[in-house]
């Protein structure tokens, strides 16, 4: 029988973090598994507490959003470490990409029987994440999204990404894929393993999370206009129809600006914002075991 440690972020999506875990954890431990809990003070506490609980090789439970999943599976990237994944923020994109469910009664026979599978991960600028790498308006969005307070979910990020497309000048990105520049100018640029990022959008469709390659998606220049439509259409990924829109893969992705002097953008990683470009994401194949579908 498996032996848990679920690291709790208890800010993701308020207490859902905590409340998520009370029925899971009592139907681990009716099936006799052994289930510590730790809560973490913060993003570099919570990587601590993943790294010693899978020292003592117990499986380790991200419980939280994308951010916390990101950090604690990041933490465990490389390693031997079984991670399992406790979906309790408000995106959820990596979990959705694998098939994880977020009900206690679905996934407590995952994570008791289920068998642990290699994905990738990403490094980006030196720290491991899961989902992706991302510099543009939806850095922008990103950030509006986790200062707000009054909304929720994709309600947040909607209104977050309307402030950043209000105010968005575009971006001169120089894009370098396993060697190969490429310069465009629009509103983002995307290094995804996962298909999934900002609350739910299906921003690359194709994306595989154990092909050992990056999807780089890039969202040219255009009129507001047609990127709202462009945003409605991420549901369902069909934006990648639009020439607007050009994908590319890679083992290697750097992404900086070309100009003007002084512009600074943030970019984004698993839903936190690490720093501002540029940023060298580089997938590092196989290098997760994760209970998962």
């Amino acid at each position: 029988m498996r032996a848990f440690t679920a690291i709790v972020n208890p800010a993701a999506g308020g207490s859902a973090s905590a409340s998520r875990l009370m029925p899971l954890g009592r139907l681990l431990r009716e099936a006799g598994a052994e289930l510590d809990v730790e809560y973490s003070r913060g993003m570099e506490h919570a990587a601590d507490l993943a790294r010693a609980a899978a020292g003592t090789g117990r499986v380790v439970l991200g419980v939280g959003g994308d951010g916390m999943i990101g950090c604690v599976g990041g933490a465990l990237a490389g390693t031997d470490a079984v991670f399992g994944i406790v979906p309790a923020g408000r995106g959820n994109d990596f979990a959705r990409q694998l098939g994880v469910p977020s009900g206690a009664a679905e996934l407590a026979p995952l994570l008791l029987e289920g068998e642990p599978r290699a994905v990738d991960a990403i490094e980006a600028n030196g720290t491991p994440v899961l989902g992706s790498v991302y510099a543009g308006v939806d850095a922008v969005a990103n950030d509006n999204a986790n200062r707000t307070r009054l909304l929720r979910g994709s309600a947040a990020y909607y209104v977050g990404a309307l402030r950043a497309i209000v105010s968005w000048r575009h971006a001169d990105y120089l894009i370098t894929v396993d060697g190969e520049r490429h310069r465009r100018e629009g509103y983002t640029a995307v290094a995804a393993n996962s298909g999934y990022y900002g609350f739910g959008k299906h921003i690359a469709p194709d994306a595989r999370v154990d092909d050992g390659l990056l999807d780089v998606v890039l969202i040219r220049r255009a009129p507001r206009t047609l990127f709202f439509s462009v945003m409605r259409e991420l549901e369902k990924g069909t934006h990648v129809r639009r020439p607007e829109v050009e994908v590319m893969r890679g083992r290697e992705v750097r992404i900086e600006l070309a100009g003007p002097p002084g512009r600074t953008l943030p970019y984004g990683a698993d839903g936190e914002l690490p720093g501002v470009l540029p940023v060298t994401a580089r997938v590092l194949p196989g290098a997760l075991r994760v209970i998962a579908p």
